[in-house]
């Protein structure tokens, strides 16, 4: 499944380009390049994607291209160089390219069992030591890739406010890249616990990739703003309002099923201060994040 979360294009060198060097002018490009956080298995991922590049090749009537980047922050600076025009960002990725591409617009957001928001599950191997966040203290903890909200910044928070447990001085921090790496290293006992997105995990668990009787589960974090879809500040009018209407009139439950949500909802920035508090909170400077 997309799985909110990534497709990309391949980069190409920027050694030397200033962000939005020769922005100044509207465009109307006749292909779009459509960036989905690479969260998952790119493979999977991309055989996934075809459905929503169908969709938005008749509704937008021109070409869409889709590919995968390697992680988060090459994705930001993708966005941030202009070499994508609609990009599905994580949360907090979001806020981070948003940091260096002011710019983009968010405009969509995800909607699940009718609120545009989703939590984050913090889980164990079921035959390890960890069977309370208390037991986290001294051990690894597995996290996604460090520009991921539910598989980094609001777990992280999580331990912080509810067990007084700080990253890399209560036990030690585990980056292990993607949500599926992090469910799969604590099943396997390779990390004693981790956290990655609650409906991620619940998709994993229904695919038979994660097996729910070797993890339990440990908490679930607070409500977190959904991912948002952004694009381009420079695109035409007329593109820019095409483009929302091919999402947030979006009903092909096929599309939507790949993005595990109900449907789009208009959202704007104001809607993810609440991450960029969190960020201040675990004294994380959004500037220097890569």
């Amino acid at each position: 499944m997309i799985n909110r979360r990534a497709f990309a294009l391949s980069m190409t060198a920027v050694a030397g380009l200033a962000p939005f060097a020769g922005f100044a002018q509207t465009r109307n490009p006749s292909k779009l390049r459509v960036a989905l956080l690479p969260d998952e298995n790119a493979a999977t991922l991309i055989q996934n994607a075809q459905p929503l590049k169908m969709h938005l090749e008749r509704a937008l009537k021109r070409e869409i291209e889709i590919v995968v980047t390697t992680d988060y922050s090459s994705m930001i600076e993708a966005m941030r160089f202009g070499r994508i025009e609609i990009g599905y960002f994580g949360p907090f990725s979001y806020v981070l390219a948003k940091s260096r591409a002011p710019e983009i617009e968010p405009f969509a957001v995800g909607v699940e069992r009718g609120l545009p928001s989703y939590k984050s599950i913090l889980i164990a191997n079921a035959g390890g030591a960890v069977k309370s966040l208390a037991d986290v203290r001294g051990k690894p903890f597995g996290f996604g890739d460090q520009a991921s909200t539910s598989s980094h910044l609001a777990p992280r928070a999580h331990l912080l406010a509810k067990a007084n447990l700080e990253g890399d001085r209560d036990y030690k921090v585990v980056h292990l890249g993607t949500h599926d790496a992090v469910a799969r290293a604590v099943q396997a006992g390779q990390v004693p616990a981790g956290a990655l997105s609650e409906p991620i995990y619940r998709t994993l668990v229904e695919r038979k990739v994660i097996d729910s009787a070797r993890i339990v589960t440990l908490d679930l974090t607070n409500e977190i703003p959904n991912y948002p879809i952004t694009m381009q500040g420079n695109l035409t009018p007329e593109l820019k309002q095409a483009i929302r209407e091919a999402f947030l009139g979006l009903k092909d439950k096929e599309v939507l099923r790949s993005f595990r949500v109900e449907g789009f909802a208009s959202t704007d920035d104001k809607a993810y201060d609440v991450l960029r508090e969190t960020a201040r909170i675990l004294k994380l400077d959004v500037a220097k994040m890569k």
